[in-house]
């Protein structure tokens, strides 16, 4: 089976608009959490977000792109010429198409152009059918963002998304994972991307209670694994990476982060929003990324946790690690990147994988933060407010979603 391996990061979230700029501010542990600026809060139950601060323009987007484009798939444009710039493969484009054949792109959302709905349900709604933009479907359908990308870069190779609510990126990283494996391409651009800051899905949310409502105190909103978490913060950003035949990027001399080395993925069967409380779906979602790997429990050092700050999410991905990793959890560094810059949903995986990534090739691993009160549910090493310098030799990046779904990827150094 063909080995594969990351040369190429992007990102756009909260805290920066690519890698450079947000992995220092993510060792430190600041905060992009702030009162939510998109829209009018006053009605809302929760009032803040982790929002990504930029300018169209000043990325390189026109009026008229702005039209036929939904953030979720301009971040992850831009984040998809920070990846292959990093990677080294830039000049893509000018490639043969026999080589393009061979570059695919995996691009998950979890719910996709939400925006663009909203926006021109009101003017069906004010200004009748006939002004409906004819962009209104090309720019709101989940699969824009892998198309445009493709597009964009002139990548030939398998296109497509994946859609599974917060685990929507671990599925599109495993799948390209497979495709490079079985032959199907060399290079894959993969990861997720997602805008939902919008107040009908603000409202939604907290309806379903899964919202933190810190109102008066937004850095300290996201708490993850600490005793008093009241929800998940709602962020919105891209991250996007460039999986590698191993044999290919060697080759070519390329900068390589870390080696995927397994993928596991299971559902619940439970229940479309709450966890199965014993935890066994994510532990086997674990077990299944180690076994690929042909990883023991105790040869992994890190976890980048899903962590959302909920009341039962945290303490049943912590049974889960329990379960899998027994004696050895106790010794493994966990964190969770949510704590930051809060829940990207279909997206959460591909920026979090990202960091996992940095923290195996530099040994540098983020906090926690605002964690301050131990909660007897949730009592592993998680990192506690401080980043961390510790060998990292194999790492697991985690993923439960709505649906019951459980994804888990891990990576490591290259053997």
């Amino acid at each position: 089976m063909r080995r594969v391996v990351i040369t190429g990061l992007g990102t756009v979230n909260a805290l920066g608009l690519n890698v450079e700029t947000s992995f220092p501010r993510i060792l430190a542990g600041e905060n992009g959490v702030s009162t939510n600026k998109l829209f009018d809060v006053s009605d809302q139950a929760c009032k803040i977000a982790a929002q990504v601060d930029w300018d169209r323009e000043a990325c390189g987007f026109s009026k008229s792109d702005s039209r036929k484009l939904d953030p979720f798939t301009m971040w992850a444009l831009i984040a998809s010429d920070e990846a292959l710039r990093d990677a080294g493969l830039e000049d893509v484009t000018e490639a043969s198409e026999e080589t393009r054949e061979r570059f695919g792109t995996i691009i998950a959302t979890g719910i996709g152009g939400i925006t663009g709905i909203l926006e021109q349900h009101d003017v069906l709604k004010e200004r009748g059918p006939r002004r409906v933009s004819p962009h209104f479907i090309p720019r709101i359908m989940a699969n824009a963002v892998s198309g445009q990308v493709a597009i964009r870069h002139g990548l030939l190779g398998t296109a497509f998304t994946t859609s599974s609510a917060c685990a929507s990126a671990g599925h599109a990283i495993g799948m390209a994972w497979r495709a490079i494996q079985w032959d199907d391409c060399d290079v894959v651009l993969t990861g997720g991307s997602e805008s939902a800051i919008t107040d009908l899905a603000i409202a939604g949310f907290a309806s379903a209670k899964a919202l933190s409502t810190r109102n008066d105190d937004p850095g300290a909103a996201s708490r993850p694994f600490d005793k008093d978490r009241d929800g998940f913060v709602m962020g919105e950003g891209c991250g996007l990476l460039v999986f590698e035949e191993y044999e290919r990027a060697k080759a070519r001399g390329a900068r390589i982060y870390a080696e995927v080395k397994g993928y596991g993925s299971t559902d619940d069967a439970f229940h479309i929003t709450a966890p199965k409380v014993d935890g066994r779906g994510p532990a086997r979602a674990f077990e299944e990324a180690l076994r690929h790997g042909k990883v023991n429990p105790e040869d992994v050092q890190y976890v980048n946790a899903h962590g959302t700050s909920t009341a039962y999410n945290d303490a049943i991905e912590t049974t889960a690690l329990k379960l899998t990793f027994k004696g050895h959890a106790k010794k493994l560094a966990v964190s969770s990147t949510k704590s930051m810059i809060g829940h990207l949903l279909g997206a959460a995986t591909g920026v979090e994988l990202v960091y996992t990534a940095l923290a195996v090739h530099t040994g540098q691993v983020h906090p926690t933060r605002n964690y301050e009160t131990p909660d007897p549910e949730c009592d592993l090493d998680y990192v506690p407010n401080q980043a961390r310098e510790i060998e990292v030799r194999n790492a697991l990046c985690n993923s439960l979603g709505f649906g019951g779904h459980n994804v888990s990827v891990l990576i490591g150094k290259p053997d």
